[in-house]
């Protein structure tokens, strides 16, 4: 038997005008005809008012809150009306506000769920190839020796050397890896400090400065003789500069240009490092910095790099919350900028250093 709120209504609007009229029939002297229209008024007046509790105070909640369950059970919620949250004093609206609630936060819930289930399988997939090529390449290298070729000393240095170098490009990603899952799990502090980021911009054109010979591409620093002071971990800066400024090398044509600058705003300096190399595609700005993500997967090995840096990037600038923004276009070139803290002037970390080597000699 279905109960709904027509059929209950019509079962009590009829028991109501049956005890109506049975009480009017002992009222003495009432016409057959007044009992027949008392019965009528009593059962319609009944119908409605009943009808109209049990609708709108009952059913229709119970009904909304069978709905969500549906939903829940299909894993399914946008097709369902979010319930209003204006206060009423119907505990059946209350309850369905609630379940409704719930049921959205599991889906969330299940829907973050399946996004870490399909990265996690990416992961493993990225980080199973990326392992396997050194180490396929080593392992090739040591067994050509073993098979005899370690007799010949021309042959044997030649295969030690590339078998040396697959270990250490190895070393190398699980350094990275190491780096990207301490900093996830809170392991690596950082250790703020005021500093120059323009000294700390010189220091990285040092050390890339074979990088980008070899290449033919000008590396400058617009306001070079300009003090801009932030506050941040001096490593973990100098990190994110080796990695942008390095990839902006890499990625620009020979003879193109590297330009870094700063900019001071309210409370903030801005680093910019522009390139005119080939940019990067609408399509692969948003997954750039996610971890073994290349743009240019058919010549990733002949670019080098571990297919991390960007994601090593990402996570520092968020122990600084910050953030890393990039702008390109295809073959006119890429931006790449992030900011930081206003920092204390303070004088330069090396020429301290050089000082107190001065004084203990």
């Amino acid at each position: 038997m279905i109960i709904n709120s027509r059929g209950l209504s019509l079962l009590l609007a009829s028991v109501i005008a049956v005890i109506t009229t049975a009480f009017l029939t002992l009222v003495p002297s009432i016409l057959p005809a007044a009992l027949a229209i008392a019965f009528g008024i009593a059962f319609c007046a009944s119908y409605i008012l009943i009808r109209l509790v049990l609708e709108f105070l009952f059913f229709r909640h119970i009904t909304s809150i069978h709905d969500v369950l549906n939903h829940m059970r299909d894993k399914e919620l946008s097709n369902l009306t979010k319930p209003t949250n204006k206060v009423s004093l119907n505990p059946l609206k209350k309850i369905n506000r609630d379940i409704y609630n719930y049921a959205e936060r599991k889906q969330q819930e299940i829907l973050e769920l399946k996004r870490m289930e399909t990265f996690r399988r990416e992961f493993i997939a990225d980080v199973s190839h990326e392992l396997k090529t050194p180490i396929f390449a080593a392992q090739g290298f040591v067994h050509t020796l073993l098979d005899g070729a370690v007799e010949d000393k021309k042959v044997r240095t030649k295969f030690l050397k590339k078998a040396a170098k697959s270990l250490d490009g190895l070393d190398i990603l699980v350094q990275d890896l190491l780096t990207i899952s301490q900093m996830e799990t809170g392991e690596i502090k950082m250790h703020f400090e005021s500093f120059d980021i323009v000294a700390l911009a010189r220091e990285v054109m040092d050390q890339l400065d074979g990088k980008a010979e070899k290449r033919d591409i000008t590396v400058t620093i617009e306001g070079d003789d300009k003090k801009y002071f932030v506050r941040g971990d001096y490593q973990r800066i100098y990190q994110v500069m080796i990695n942008l400024v390095s990839n902006a090398i890499k990625y620009t044509k020979k003879g193109g240009a590297v330009h870094i600058r700063f900019e001071e705003q309210e409370g903030h300096i801005s680093t910019y490092i522009i390139d005119n190399g080939r940019g990067i595609p609408p399509e692969d700005l948003s997954r750039i910095f996610e971890r073994f993500y290349r743009v240019e997967k058919s010549r990733s090995k002949e670019k080098g790099g571990t297919g991390l840096g960007l994601a090593i990037v990402k996570h520092i600038m968020e122990g600084h919350d910050s953030t890393v923004e990039v702008e390109s276009e295809v073959k006119k070139g890429s931006t790449f900028s992030f900011k930081l803290k206003k920092g204390k002037p303070v004088a330069h970390r090396f020429v301290e250093e050089e000082d107190e080597e001065d004084d203990y000699a």
